[in-house]
């Protein structure tokens, strides 16, 4: 099949059911914040985690927005196109991560509530005593969370490209209409909207499934085709099967993006609005029952390629978007574009707000302002997720995609540095706070040192140096002088790198810090459950005694000296 340019004129059905969906979704967004209404949403309880009231539905259209972007749903299936097999690490490390998410973030739920935590580096400052590491976690999960969000745009972007749609204009409309409705509502707005998201994903899977499936040869002639043409090229890297150079970096970028997920800010702001932990514990049983349709997702790479179809100006992020042009009725390829726009916006309403909450509690509140009133601070948090979206919307109107591309594999080494204090810390505070800041950099340095010697690869065979530094997250063993084309995922050496020299210090400097125990939190704290009369409401906190309609709260006698968000420590 040979699919000709895109052009407007040929995609006006496409674009005005796009248009009406994401008019929908904008209603909604501005409606949000008037659903299950507050007495006031000027605080951070309300703006930035919707109350922490979500229930079961509502928590698993959030969270499922939140792992399932519209990145995932672009740029997985069309790594499928280019590689094969190489492209199928999401599953494994899907597999992988929800029994970790669900040993791990019901900890995390219940200390946050119980101390009014609104984000991991709140955590961080408390458990080990110093606001400096606290803020550190806090740098790392803004700038690690950045790239994310304009890799959401890159969805968006593909689509525009297949409708035919001129320049960057479109783009940026579309990301000041949810800088809008995002400030107004807050993670409500994402939350109400992560439901269409779903029942569009849901639909767009189905349907090409079933297109694929009554095409001539169905899905055996797909796999024939794809193995055919990977057969004829010069590359090694690609296939239907792994070649054995390429399975450490396989399993190695499997194990570390599911690290990676659970630490990310955003993924911890959908857990932190869920109602309690039995809510949590059942939507994270039922996620990867969501992974199935990421796996019919991930095959359309092989539909594209048995449908000829050739990336718009050797842009990739096209191919899926244009099988469903070339494949789909007009206007189910206009629903097509429709989940994958709306899939875009859910995750980066939730990952701006999770940002803006890291800079305001942890760096204007920390080091600013730390007697600023809860309004002021929901007012400098929307201000923030205003400034992180359209940092976004630069970086992708600035700079090369694939440039961006390469700054998310930078930002997931990044992120995992805080597995010690955020992770290890939900279970000890063992270490010392000195040895984890030493680990951090001891873990960025290896890693961007070993960034800077992955050349970007293209061309024909796969071999042509397109740019000799930050080209890739897979670290070729031979740089040790093996005698192998194998090599490793970055973020594994760098974390290895990170708990060493935390292990080591640790030790050391316990032995020479006279200050003791600096831990703020109680073993109770990380196994409560809504009703525990240890929960209290962030107004409580910061205020003093009562919630946010002036009623008395039942308290249980803390230690003198209990850490409030502010980052004081007041003494009852």
């Amino acid at each position: 099949m040979t699919v000709p340019m895109p052009s407007f004129a040929d995609n006006q059905t496409q674009f005005w059911i796009f248009a009406f969906v994401f008019g929908v979704v904008t209603i909604m967004g501005f409606a949000a914040g008037r659903w299950r209404r507050p007495a006031s949403i000027h605080t951070l309880e309300e703006w930035g985690l919707g109350g922490r009231a979500f229930g079961n539905w509502v928590t698993f259209f959030l969270l499922s927005g939140d792992v399932y972007t519209a990145y995932t749903f672009v740029a997985v299936p069309t790594l499928v196109y280019g590689l094969g097999a190489a492209g199928f690490f999401p599953a494994p490390f899907l597999v992988i991560v929800y029994p970790m998410l669900f040993v791990v973030l019901s900890r995390f739920w219940s200390v946050c509530h119980v101390h009014g935590f609104v984000t991991p580096a709140e955590f961080v400052r408390a458990r080990f005593g110093s606001r400096g590491l606290g803020a550190l976690v806090a740098v790392l999960g803004i700038t690690a969370t950045m790239p994310y969000i304009a890799l959401q745009m890159i969805g968006i972007e593909a689509v525009f490209t297949v409708m035919g749609l001129p320049g960057g204009w479109p783009l940026t409309a579309a990301f000041v209409v949810l800088a809008l409705y995002t400030f107004n509502s807050g993670l409500r707005a994402p939350a109400l909207i992560s439901i269409v998201k779903d029942a569009l994903v849901i639909w767009t899977v189905l349907a090409a499934f079933i297109i694929v499936s009554s095409n001539a040869g169905g899905w055996d002639g797909v796999f024939r085709v794809a193995e055919a043409r990977f057969a004829s090229t010069p590359r090694t890297d690609d296939g239907l099967l792994l070649d054995g150079h390429d399975q450490l970096s396989y399993v190695t970028l499997a194990l570390g993006s599911a690290v990676a997920l659970f630490l990310y800010p955003h993924t911890l702001t959908g857990v932190l609005a869920a109602r309690n932990r039995g809510v949590l514990r059942r939507n994270l049983a039922a996620l990867p029952l969501y992974t199935l349709t990421l796996g019919v997702l991930m095959l359309l790479g092989f539909a594209a390629i048995f449908s000829g179809i050739e990336p718009v100006g050797g842009d990739r992020n096209t191919v899926v978007p244009l099988w469903f042009n070339a494949s789909f009725p007009e206007w189910c390829a206009g629903l097509a574009f429709a989940a994958i726009g709306v899939g875009a916006m859910v995750p980066a309403a939730i990952m701006s707000i999770a940002a803006a909450n890291l800079f305001t509690r942890n760096i204007y509140r920390e080091y600013l302002r730390p007697d600023a009133s809860e309004a002021e601070e929901t007012t400098v948090s929307k201000i923030a997720s205003l400034t992180v979206k359209f940092g976004a919307v630069l970086v992708i109107l600035l700079l090369n995609t694939q440039f961006a591309v390469d700054l998310q594999l930078i930002g997931g080494v990044v992120i995992m540095q805080t597995l010690p204090a955020v992770a290890i810390g939900l279970y000890t505070s063992w270490m010392h706070r000195w040895a984890l800041v030493a680990g951090i950099g001891a873990g960025l340095a290896a890693g961007i040192a070993m960034l800077y010697q992955i050349p970007q690869r293209g061309g024909p065979d796969g071999t042509t140096v397109i740019r000799e530094h930050f080209g890739g997250s897979a670290w070729p063993l031979s740089n040790l002088g093996l005698d192998t084309r194998s090599s490793i995922y970055v973020g594994i050496v760098a974390l290895g790198v990170n708990l060493l020299v935390t292990a080591l210090l640790t030790p050391i400097l316990r032995g020479l810090d006279r200050r003791g125990d600096a831990d703020r939190t109680r073993p109770r704290d990380y196994s409560a459950d809504e009703g525990d009369p240890t929960i209290r409401r962030m107004s409580e906190l910061v205020d003093g005694g009562t919630d946010t309609e002036g009623r008395e709260h039942p308290l249980l006698t803390p230690r003198p000296g209990r850490y409030t968000p502010a980052g004081m420590y007041r003494p009852r």
